[in-house]
């Protein structure tokens, strides 16, 4: 039963890696105007990825300093994450065998 848990988180933290990464492509194609934030569906699409991946962005950004207009706090996150799914995830699912 806990490895089924552990397989659900795994899961779930590859569902958020493609949020971010979806989050992360819809700005960039907001800021170089490819598509326009005044369209509905971008706004509702953009507002929707914004509310699901800032919480956890802003405290990353929050111990990262300024680089400018580079944000690296989505890199950030997708190596802990990766961390979790690799390292963390399989020593837990070691120790409940």
């Amino acid at each position: 039963m806990a490895i089924r848990i552990l397989a659900f988180f795994s899961y779930l933290i590859d569902l958020y890696v493609y949020v971010i990464i979806a989050s992360v492509i819809m700005s960039w194609l907001l800021t170089f105007g490819v598509v326009n934030y005044n369209n509905a569906f971008v706004k509702s699409l953009h507002g929707a990825l914004s509310a699901v991946t800032d919480p956890v962005l802003r405290k990353i950004r929050n111990f990262l300093p300024n680089i400018g207009m580079l944000d690296l706090s989505p890199v950030v996150l997708l190596l802990g994450l990766f961390f979790i799914q690799s390292v963390i995830l399989p020593s837990l699912a070691d120790m409940l065998k």
